[in-house]
Parts: structure tokens; sequence; C-alpha cells
């Protein structure tokens, strides 16, 4: 015997009643029934899909790697590659000889530097000077396999979307425009006065193609003072090669050696800048070693300046990064006068 509980309701109360049942009252034929609901789905076919749910659930997603970029440009673009496969292991190297970044000889620090009109020493490649390399050079004809790569990528895309003139006249107006902005700011930062407090009528007026770039910057101008130098040129006569600095200044009081960029992407973390901070270190320890400047820069700055207007990034070098990239430039360095000895050895024997 099963006792089972119902509720009865009188006049709003509840009055519970018990009910005897025999066992043999209960079966499943006796189960209340509900009409069955009409699902959305009842007319898929399920087989049809079972072996697309399956591939698309088991397939793992990888992030793109030059292997399988290399597979999709050259179903896109064709099978033409000019550089090799970058290694995934990267080989970690120090310089043989490590040449000291500071000059400790050179640190005079007066007043009279600091009021004194920044310098300008032009680039003379007279007096035997011509077959001393650049910065720039150095950095091109060492770039790693991994760089090679991206690179020429890059170009490629853009030669199928543009086309070979289309190209050539793009890289044109881009240099066209990165000397502009180079002048427009090396006539603010000789100019002495600062951004914020600037007269616009005593203010040498910019060409319209850089006042975007240059409105980029002006956060960053705001807090440079004490031009010392623009446009100018170092040399490391020890390691043998030259450049020419951007501008040093002080930011934020501190002094640092600061190189100008222009870019059409933002580059919002120092590693978007690729070689640029070991420009920055070659550049700082040429000018450290130069008499023809009587103080040290241990500090680098980067600005990255964007053609729309928007704030530019500021991506500030440390005295101990700019050591770590000074080494990173030594070895180089080294790659670039190994390099050289090599196709001199080459010529001599084609000579024989």
């Amino acid at each position: 015997m099963f006792i089972l509980k119902r509720v009865v309701c009188f006049g709003g109360i509840i009055v519970p009643q018990r009910t005897s049942l025999s066992v043999s009252n209960l079966s499943t034929c006796h189960c209340l029934s509900f009409p069955k609901k009409h699902s959305p789905y009842s007319a898929v076919d399920s087989e049809r899909y079972s072996s697309l749910v399956k591939s698309v659930m088991s397939s793992k997603v990888r992030s793109q790697t030059p292997e399988t970029l290399q597979a999709e440009d050259e179903h896109i673009y064709g099978p033409v590659v000019k550089a090799q496969m970058p290694s995934s292991i990267p080989k970690m190297r120090v310089p043989k000889t490590l040449h000291p970044f500071l000059h400790c000889e050179e640190t005079v620090e007066t007043e009279e530097i600091e009021s004194a009109p920044p310098s300008r020493i032009l680039l003379n490649r007279g007096q035997g000077r011509s077959s001393v390399p650049s910065v720039t050079r150095i950095l091109q004809q060492t770039l790693s396999p991994e760089q090679i790569f991206y690179l020429e990528r890059w170009k490629r895309k853009m030669i199928a979307e543009l086309g070979e003139e289309g190209f050539k006249e793009y890289s044109q107006n881009l240099f066209r425009q990165g000397k502009l902005f180079h002048s427009a700011v090396e006539d603010i930062m000789r100019s002495g006065a600062t951004w914020k407090n600037r007269n616009p009528s005593e203010t040498p007026e910019c060409p319209s193609e850089v006042q975007g770039y240059m409105e980029s910057i002006s956060h960053v101008l705001e807090d440079v003072r004490a031009v010392r130098a623009t446009e100018s040129t170092v040399e490391h006569a020890e390691l043998n090669y030259l450049g020419i600095v951007d501008c040093v200044a002080r930011y934020r009081g501190v002094l640092c050696l600061i190189d100008w960029k222009t870019s059409e992407k933002p580059k919002p973390f120092l590693s978007n800048t690729y070689d640029n901070p070991v420009q920055v270190a070659a550049y700082a320890g040429a000018l450290n070693h130069d008499s023809n400047y009587k103080y040290q820069v241990e500090n680098g700055l980067i600005v990255v300046a964007y053609k729309d207007g928007s704030p530019a990034h500021a991506h500030k070098l440390s005295a101990e990064l700019m050591l770590q990239y000074w080494k990173t430039w030594l070895i180089r360095l080294e790659e670039f006068t190994e390099q050289k000895s090599s196709h001199v050895s080459s010529a001599s024997v084609e000579k024989r």
C-alpha cells in the first residue's frame, strides 16, 4: 500500500488529505502524456552536416608562421621568394670585442654648452672619408633572414596592389615627406622657442604635407628643452662608421639623442620600431667618441609621428637599454666587416 497526500482547499484554507492506493493501481500506462513540442531543428538533416561539424570541432587554430605565410603568398602572388626562409631558432651572439659606449674623458657639463646655439656639423665625404660606411648602410646590409623575408613580402604585396611604377612613386613620396618633416622639426629646434610658448609669426610655416606630423609630435615638443645638436654628423673614428643624428636635447630633463620617425601604422611598442633602437645606440656611441662634441649622451628617444595628427608614440631608451642595443650594434658592425672582407677575398681570387 502507498499513502499519498493530496491538498484540498476550502474557502482559502488548505487541508491535506491522505489517500490509500494499492500497488496494482500504479502502472506506466497511467502516466500523464503531454503534446510534443515542435522543434525548429527537426527538419535539419543532421547526417548531412555531421562530417562538417566534426571537422570544425577537431581542427586546431594555429598562428601564422613564415612557412604558412610563404605558402599563402605562393598561392596568391606566385612562387618567387628571394630571401631564404628564416630559421625558427635564433642564434645567440655576443660581440667579439666589447668597445666602450661612453668616452670617459669627455664629461664636460657646463651652462655654456646648454646655452650655446645647437651645433650642426655637415656631412663631408671628402678628405678620404668616402669609404666610411654609414649606420643606415650597415644595418641594411646585415638584416636577418627573417627581416629580409618580411620586408620582401611587404614589397611584393605593395607591388601587386600598386604596380611597379605605383610602388616607385609611393616610395618617393614617403622619402620626400620624411625630408620635409625633418626639416620642419629642425627649424623649430633651431628657433630656440619651445613649442608651447612659440610665436606663430616667428615660427617658420611648415608645408601642408607635414602639418599632420607636426601636430602629432606637438605634445612631445612641449617637453623638449636645451637643444644641443640638430641634423649633425657624428663619426666613430676607431670603429670606422658615421651617421647623422636628428637631434640632441633634454627630454623631460634628461639629455637624449632623439630620432624622429614617421609611420603609416601605429607603433605603440618599442618592438614595433625594429632596428631603430640599434640605430640610436650607434649614433650615441659615435657622438660620445667624436671630439666635436664635448659631452656624453647615455639615453635615447624614438618619436613616431603620424600623418593624421594622432598623438605620436615616444619610446624612451634608458641608459641600460642603450647599452644592450650598443652590444647588438657591435655584432651588426662585425657582421658587416666580415661580409666586406669576404667580398674582397672573393674579388681577389677572381682576378687571379
